[in-house]
């Protein structure tokens, strides 16, 4: 898997600036996020990577999208160097949101191991951020919550980790 300085390579052929001295991140995203007018209102480095499917969670709707367990969630991959400003605008220090690492693997998976350094997309990650919301503080019915949810955010890692949620990437276009 490519490592984050070939995401700051990306970063920098995109944007013309150097991000040495900044980590990038790459975050999923699955709704208010995945809109290019939203993100560059938020945002001033950030590069559109592939579209994305993460499986073992689905979407549902209450004031803001958010995720549930089961299913799957359709959205796409984001790199930045502005990891805080994503946390301010979730709600992450308000408990409306937690950040979640997640498992990412290629649709080609097998293709991208054989390819060299050089030839890897700069969103071939280990593992991407994901934004999961509170669903009783979304308004989200709360039949649909998370299991054993005490603590929202110990639910939401706790069910991660024990169901094999993942991310795959279903081709290697960024769409700049």
């Amino acid at each position: 898997m490519a490592t984050t300085e070939s995401l700051r390579r990306a970063i920098t052929a995109v944007f013309g600036l150097s991000v040495d001295i900044l980590p990038v991140t790459v975050v999923f995203v699955y709704g208010t996020l995945t809109d290019r007018t939203r993100v560059s209102e938020l945002l001033s480095e950030y590069t559109f990577g592939p579209a994305a499917v993460c499986d073992g969670v689905q979407r549902v709707d209450g004031r803001y999208p958010t995720l549930i367990p089961g299913g799957q969630t359709t959205g796409r991959l984001l790199a930045t160097t502005e990891l805080d400003r994503l946390d301010g605008y979730e709600g992450v220090d308000r408990g409306l949101y937690c950040r979640v690492s997640i498992p990412v693997r290629s649709a080609e998976a097998s293709e991208v191991s054989d390819r060299s350094r050089s030839d890897r997309s700069a969103f071939d990650v280990d593992t991407a951020e994901v934004y999961i919301g509170d669903p009783s503080a979304l308004g989200v019915d709360r039949q649909v919550g998370w299991p054993d949810a005490e603590n929202f955010s110990h639910a939401v890692t706790k069910y991660v980790e024990a169901n094999s949620v993942r991310i795959v990437m279903k081709n290697h276009t960024d769409d700049h």
